[in-house]
């Protein structure tokens, strides 16, 4: 298992926009699968955005869609989520996560970021 340097988290005002980054471990297939995680207080950990790392296939919670984008930079190693139209329920902390095939639940990834957090005021 290896963690996952992620950074970009902060503060911002509802409406604003924010942009995190991850550094991905090794060489991933072109079929394996980066996601997003937040997690909120007292909440369960809950899928935000993924995408395959070679096909660049793209998946979104419907809280999300439409405001948020995942993109990554094979030749960085490197997976973005650019947050846009923040809202208050955005805020909590955001994981980035590398796994081997889609999945929309965190129990199956193996690499995990140290969190960041995002805060959004009213």
């Amino acid at each position: 298992q290896v963690q996952l340097p992620e950074s970009g988290g902060g503060s911002v005002q509802a409406g604003g926009s924010l942009g995190l980054s991850c550094a991905v471990s090794g060489r991933p297939y072109s079929s394996h699968f980066m996601a997003w995680f937040r997690q909120a207080p007292g909440k369960e950990r809950e899928f935000v955005a993924g995408i395959r790392w070679g096909y660049g296939s793209t998946y979104y919670a419907d809280s999300v869609k439409g405001r948020f984008t995942i993109s990554r930079d094979r030749s960085k190693n490197t997976m973005y989520l650019d947050m846009n139209n923040l809202k208050p329920e955005d805020a909590a902390l955001y994981y980035c996560a590398q796994g081997t095939s889609y999945d929309t639940s965190p129990s199956p990834f193996r690499n995990w970021g140290q969190g960041t957090q995002v805060t959004v005021s009213s």
